[in-house]
């Protein structure tokens, strides 16, 4: 208590905030707001924007949702954005049971619901497909809440946030909802840039604690030696000497037991077998009780009382494998009425599948688990399995969910505890760390607000483990926000058509991207100042008097250049002709291999698919296959002899691999010349560039200062000074290039937009007229997609015209789908001349954009892929779901977004404008063929 003074204050604030809106807002809550929330809301009442940056599970969007609650009193509208359709599902549900169904509406890509309504729940495309047609959706519209903002770093969608906070009318106020990142405030400044006078409440406070912890075995470690949360290793990072943050020390015990157990185990043993019997060294076991199994894992949970959990397990597979590993053990983490309350959920679901569906989905297993408390998340589940674990696991009854790191990214799944099996995890390219910012957003979901008292971040102890590295993901609290906004073909045209060439120059300078690149300038330039006074002291301390020994320092400088640029062009040269001498093989063609894959002689038994990467396959002399390019040669390879390669030759059995080696050893034997034609290669030096050196050489002797006794320590000064020039220019150049940069994208994107005459001059405006939009350029602004430009280009050829509803479909997934992994290059056969001849339409016109962009330093667009045409093709004709999945790697999950995102494609289609009334009535009749059965359902009632 207060003195009576304080206590009066306080009470009238209570009064006058009672008046407002915020005051009713927080009445029909039922709970008391974190101080943050109080100021964000407070700053929305008084017409701001509000950047709110916070700990996942925080409550950050209680502040979107008193936006909404202040649209409704002003009789204005609210759109609610969201990064997946998961999230704006979830969300929609939860407006719509508080609001009423009428007074809230879902757009996403492939649902629509009471799109008129007050509120409206939508993915951020949607918003932005919005602004660029001038929706009438839009009248009336007060508040934007954009949750999840963060999502502007993603490389391949982040640039659409930008583009919708750039193009909302000033009227409207933005709520931009965050994960903690360590640039807010600049970010903030950004968006007051942009949007007008903008809050910024930045909070790193859980309202829930998170402890840290190690598992290994059955055991469970404090990861940090004292008792330190979230917050208070957030406050120690600050600079705190790191002992105030030590880790726990049976933790650096056990890292010492394993690494001596790991050498004594890789060591001399293995290598004391004798020269017969030399093998490889048997791999050092870690101590069994360290490891623990995933169903001893969710029972070691469940006896310290820390279920539910989500364990992230960086595998589809490994979460599919966990679960069935589970059931196997035969114990139950529900109760008999648990059961029955899921069981009866499961049926729901049951009925909306056809029976005959219910195999190939994984139904039995799914339902089987289910019943126990265990389930797995990832995106190759259907839709359907995945809002069912969430919705179970929200209320209690599922008691495991084993997820892959998509169920982070926004889906409101809290748990007690979040478990991570390992600290590295494959993005597609490699095993790598994850960051700490992953870190901190897979374990946010630990501690469930009102239930939980703390919440629990478990690491899986595995053999190598470093306790001070996952101390270090734990505490670390800087992972800023990066733009990674670009200009599109489709957003340039619709910039340009709505605001001029040169207005929509000056809108994409207004972005994220430049404002963080206009920034950094600044630092560079005060570097370049600092070193521009470094090099004059230099000047002055290499001064000579027998000569200018600038000008000497010049000449000696190039011709160390010169001289390493001869080296270069002779290595470019060797490397050009190794290039040309793998193109000219033929199969058959006997060749030494040089370099140092060491391959020795080979035969080639067959070429290259790419002129533009020559890589033969060929047969070594000890029967192994491999494929020979550039890289793996010291210089051209020289054809010695030639065989002949039997017609039914596959090289896939070990007999037929013997007797083409033993044909290549006899003609190697009979010295059986080459084919006529063949043979080595050879590659010249560079006249001009030997001249060159020569003439530097007596220039260096010729002039003044190279006499000079005090020669070295002059030239060591302009060693220094040429150093120090060479990195000013660089840093000049950054800033020359950071200058403008959004522009000068924007403009060779224009460049290629005008080559295929999306954007020309008008009539009679000659050179110096300005670009304008003409019908083809009006038809791509409604073609939104990764490969927008390059499925405009295969409408306007016309061969989609001759397509009918299920060979649209199939051919429609060569532009929408992305194959995990690369195919092998050998694509099948189309289900029709139609398709065929549409499929070699857009593989050429893919080959001369390509082109194009390479040439215009602009990123490639992605190469069509056919993996989808025939599931797709025989799910529009009405075959189920088993057949069409036969003979492919496709889980039933991965073609059910995948189909979503072909109707979502297939009805832009059907919209664009000056399209054939028969071309647009296929497109809705292939929407309808594919929007069926699985691909139909969704929790979301209609």
């Amino acid at each position: 208590m207060g003195s009576p003074a304080e206590q009066y204050a306080a009470w009238r604030e209570r009064a006058a905030e009672a008046k407002t809106e915020l005051g009713a807002f927080r009445r029909g809550l039922g709970f008391d707001l974190d101080p943050f929330q109080i100021e964000a809301c407070a700053a929305v009442e008084q017409g701001r924007g509000v950047l709110v940056a916070a700990p996942t599970g925080a409550g950050k969007t209680v502040v979107g949702e008193f936006a909404i609650h202040c649209a409704l009193q002003r009789g204005m509208k609210a759109f609610y954005t969201t990064p997946i359709k998961a999230l704006s599902n979830q969300k929609f549900n939860e407006l719509s049971a508080y609001y009423g169904a009428d007074k809230v509406g879902l757009l996403t890509g492939d649902t629509t619901i009471n799109g008129e309504a007050d509120v409206v729940v939508m993915t951020t495309e949607v918003l932005r497909n919005m602004l660029y047609a001038d929706s009438d959706t839009l009248t009336g519209l007060a508040y934007v809440v954009m949750d999840e903002v963060h999502y502007l770093a993603d490389k391949f969608r982040g640039a659409v946030w930008e583009e919708v906070i750039i193009h909302l009318p000033q009227s409207v106020q933005v709520i931009s909802l965050s994960a903690t990142v360590s640039n807010a405030e600049e970010f903030g400044g950004w968006l007051d840039t942009v949007r007008g006078d903008t809050a910024i409440v930045v909070s790193e406070h859980r309202p829930i604690p998170l402890w840290q912890h190690v598992m290994a075995g059955s055991r469970l470690l404090d990861l940090f030696a004292g008792d330190v949360a979230f917050d208070e290793v957030a406050a120690l990072e600050g600079g705190t000497p790191e002992r105030d943050i030590a880790v726990n020390p049976e933790l650096t015990r056990l890292a010492q037991r394993d690494e001596r157990r790991n050498f004594r185990g890789g060591g001399g043993r293995a290598n004391r077998r004798g020269r017969g019997h030399a093998g490889p060294p048997r791999p050092a076991s870690p101590p069994e009780k360290h490891r623990v199994s995933r169903p001893e894992l969710v029972l070691a949970l469940d006896q310290a009382g820390l279920l539910p959990a989500i364990v992230f397990i960086f595998s589809r597979k490994g979460c599919d494998a966990a679960v069935a590993q589970c059931v196997r053990t035969g114990f139950f983490l529900t109760t008999d009425a648990e059961s029955r309350r899921i069981e009866h959920e499961i049926d729901a679901v049951a009925q909306e599948i056809p029976p005959d569906d219910l195999d190939v989905i994984g139904f039995w297993a799914w339902r089987e688990g289910l019943l126990r408390g265990f389930a797995a998340h990832h995106a190759g589940l259907l839709p359907i399995f995945k809002e069912v674990v969430e919705k179970l696991f929200a209320q209690g009854l599922v008691k495991a969910v084993f997820a892959t790191e998509t169920l982070a990214l926004g889906v409101n799944m809290p748990a007690r505890s979040v478990v991570l099996e390992k600290l590295e995890k494959f993005n597609g390219e490699s095993h790598v760390s994850i960051s700490a910012g992953e870190y901190t957003q897979l374990t946010g979901r630990a501690g469930r607000r009102g239930i939980d008292v703390e919440g629990h971040a478990v690491v899986l102890w595995q053999p190598g483990t470093d306790p001070a590295a996952v101390a270090g993901l734990a505490s670390k609290r800087t992972y800023p926000l990066n733009s990674s906004f670009r200009p599109t073909y489709n957003m340039s045209l619709n910039l340009s058509s709505q605001f001029g060439m040169g207005r929509a120059r000056s809108i994409l300078e207004s972005s994220f991207a430049q404002f963080q690149a206009d920034r950094s300038v600044v630092g560079l330039a005060r570097q370049v100042r600092s070193r521009q006074e470094s090099m004059a002291g230099y000047a002055a301390s290499m001064t000579c008097h027998l000569g200018d020994f600038e000008e000497y320092a010049r000449l000696r400088h190039e011709l160390g250049q010169a001289e390493k640029d001869a080296s270069r062009t002779a290595h470019r040269m060797r490397r050009s002709a190794a290039e040309h001498s793998l193109e000219l093989l033929q199969p058959g063609d006997v060749i030494d291999v040089p370099g140092p894959r060491r391959l020795g002689r080979s035969v080639v038994i067959a070429l290259a698919d790419s002129l533009r990467d020559p890589r033969p396959t060929v047969l070594t002399e000890d029967r192994q296959v491999r494929r020979v390019g550039v890289q793996d040669l010291e210089g051209p390879v020289e054809v010695i002899s030639r065989i002949r390669i039997p017609k039914s030759f596959t090289g896939r059995t070990p007999k037929e691999r013997k007797d083409l080696a033993a044909s290549l050893r006899n003609a190697l034997h009979d010295n059986r010349p080459p084919r006529r034609g063949a043979g080595g290669f050879d590659f010249p030096g560079s006249d001009r560039q030997e001249a060159r050196i020569t003439e530097l050489r007596r220039q260096l002797k010729r002039h003044p200062c190279h006499g000079c006794s005090e020669r070295e320590d002059h030239a060591r000064w302009a060693e220094r000074w040429w150093k120090l020039k060479m990195e000013t220019d660089k840093l000049s150049s950054q800033i020359a290039g950071r200058t403008n940069t959004i522009a000068k994208t924007f403009d060779r994107v224009c460049s290629i937009l005008q080559h295929y005459g999306y954007l020309a001059l008008p009539d009679g405006g000659g050179d110096g007229g300005v670009l304008v939009t003409t019908p083809a350029g009006n038809r791509l602004r409604r073609i939104y997609g990764e490969r927008d430009l390059l499925t405009s280009l295969v409408l306007e050829s016309g061969c989609m015209d001759r397509l009918g509803a299920a060979e649209l479909a199939g051919f429609v997934t060569t532009l929408v789908y992305q194959a995990k992994r690369e195919s092998s290059g050998v694509h099948p056969k189309m289900p029709s001349r139609e398709v065929q001849a549409a499929w070699d339409v857009a593989v050429r016109n893919w080959s001369e954009l390509t082109d194009l962009e390479v040439a215009n330093r602009l990123p490639e667009t992605g190469e069509p892929d056919s993996g989808l045409v025939w599931p797709m093709y025989h799910w529009a004709r009405g075959k189920d779901l088993k057949e069409c999945l036969r003979g492919t790697d496709l889980a039933a999950g991965d073609f059910v977004r995948w189909a979503k995102q072909v109707i979502d494609t297939l009805d832009q289609l059907a919209k664009v404008p000056d399209l054939s009334p028969v071309l647009a009535g296929r497109c809705r009749a292939a929407v309808d063929a594919v929007r069926r059965g699985v691909v139909a359902y969704s929790s979301v009632a209609d």
